[in-house]
């Protein structure tokens, strides 16, 4: 899919998902803010009323009573009453109540409805107002419909022998039917005017908010563009400042190992190359020289002498051990370098192996007349490696010592213990490496001593190298021209415990 096609559907489904937030909350503003704006009116109308049942007791009751001797209702009073408020505010509601909350009368009701002497208000929210003092925002049971509530004023009287409270609704039925009409009205015209309001600004801020916020996303993906089309060297700037720094230097790093590996790849072509042309020319000499010598002998087999024939068949089967080492390495290190060999690690003695390989190569050291010493002390640790490939890289070593060793010259073996590792160091007495090849001899056929190559294939070191590689260790190298050079690496002492 294409980057821009893939930015400019995601900032759409951005855009598309801000807006929808942004109505929500607007939707939610409206409600909430209806919902308050009641609460609001019904709290203030109540503290700026708080008083009023009070104030009526205090004027009306002082020279006349609400309830005569014989328990009867002063209706001439409440009809003064009521006139007297409906003249200040028409909303309002008064209930003479009993010590029980239930309605004794009240303007606003039919007393020969046999269902209003059966009203009874809830005391509880009464109290609780008086004891405040009118402070609290409470909402009472309205007379009418006692399944609704609303807010009042109240508060108790005493007249005479009669006791009783005045109930006072502040917001009466007609009142709230007339307010709910209109409300509702100013409800849907300020939603539908702050949903409008809402989205308009919504699109502006989102639109300019979504471009501003995914600003890194869309360099980001004309980075990867850029990647694509081949420029490999594009990175993101100033990645890790990103508001999508995790996601940018990710980028950047990916790119870089992606090229790192391109790198390899072209490097690994490249001595690919070198490998196939060098393993054809090593195993062309000794497959010339064993067909020359073939052809020779059944050429002139009935003029050879016997020295002559002996000398052949020797030449024959030195050429044949060469060509078998050297498919032997190259079938070696083409395991080692696909990591087909997984090393076996056990304990054993460093010591008893270095003794068996100095035995071994005594004879072919006497053969060269080269002098083979071994030098180690008493009580070498066990060491934790795989004995089998350990034995291998020594015998690289060893053949590369004997190999550059000139006659009368001294190959020694060294095993130094150190308190976590047991170093092995091969040294010789041949003519050492120049300084600029030393970088160069664990590469394959770059082994060199005096800068060219003595019957060597170039892999005995590689070798050493990859085993080590197996054991998290280093094969390291010391040498000088015309002063021997010494080879070492380490291995670490097995702890029993």
């Amino acid at each position: 899919m294409n980057t821009t096609i893939l930015s400019n559907n995601l900032i759409k489904k951005l855009v598309l998902s801000f807006l929808a937030i942004l109505l929500l909350a607007g939707i939610g503003y409206t409600v909430a803010t209806i919902y308050l704006s009641n609460n609001y009116f019904y709290e203030t109308t109540q503290r700026l009323h708080a008083n009023l049942a009070q104030d009526l007791i205090d004027e009306k009751f002082v020279d006349q009573n609400p309830i005569d001797s014989t328990g009867v209702v002063n209706k001439a009073l409440f009809g003064d009453i009521m006139h007297d408020m409906m003249a200040v505010n028409r909303a309002i509601e008064v209930y003479l109540l009993d010590l029980e909350g239930h309605v004794q009368y009240s303007v606003v009701l039919d007393h020969n409805a046999p269902e209003t002497n059966q009203k009874k208000v809830s005391l509880t929210p009464v109290k609780e107002f008086i004891a405040s003092e009118g402070k609290g925002y409470i909402l009472g049971d309205d007379p009418k419909n006692i399944e609704k509530k609303q807010v009042f004023s109240a508060a108790k009287f005493k007249k005479g022998s009669q006791e009783g409270y005045i109930y006072i609704i502040l917001a009466g039925e007609e009142y709230l039917n007339t307010r709910e009409l209109l409300f509702g009205s100013y409800a849907l015209k300020l939603g539908i005017g702050t949903s409008l309001v809402t989205l308009l600004f919504a699109a502006i801020l989102g639109i300019l908010s979504v471009w501003y916020l995914t600003k890194n996303l869309r360099e980001l993906v004309y980075a990867a563009k850029r990647f694509q089309q081949g420029d490999l060297k594009y990175r993101i700037k100033d990645a890790e400042k990103s508001d999508l720094a995790g996601v940018t230097t990710t980028y950047n790093e990916m790119a870089e190992t992606i090229l790192n590996d391109m790198e390899k790849i072209r490097s690994l072509e490249r001595l690919r190359g070198e490998l196939i042309a060098n393993i054809s020319h090593d195993l062309r000499t000794p497959v010339a020289i064993i067909q020359g010598y073939i052809e020779t002998l059944q050429m002139k087999d009935t003029v050879l002498t016997i020295e002559q024939r002996a000398e052949y068949l020797k030449i024959i089967n030195s050429s044949g051990d060469r060509l078998s080492k050297l498919i032997t390495q190259l079938f070696e290190y083409s395991k080692l370098e696909a990591n087909q060999i997984e090393p076996q690690k056990e304990p054993f003695l460093i010591s008893e192996l270095a003794n068996d390989i100095h035995r071994n190569y005594q004879v072919l050291a006497e053969q060269k007349n080269i002098e083979l010493n071994l030098e180690m002390n008493t009580g070498v640790p066990l060491v934790f490696a795989d004995i089998a490939l350990v034995e291998r890289a020594i015998q690289n070593l060893m053949d590369n010592a004997l190999k550059f060793t000139p006659e009368n010259g001294v190959v020694t073996v060294k095993i130094v213990p150190h308190p976590a590792t047991v170093e092995i160091i091969i040294k010789d007495s041949g003519p050492g490496i120049q300084q600029e090849n030393q970088a160069l001899i664990f590469e394959r056929y770059r082994q060199t001593k005096t800068g060219e190559q003595k019957g060597g294939d170039g892999l005995g070191l590689a070798i050493v190298k990859k085993i080590m590689e197996l054991h998290n260790s280093r094969i390291k190298v010391l040498s000088k021209p015309n002063e021997g050079t010494a080879f070492s690496f380490s291995l670490p002492v097995y702890n029993i415990t």
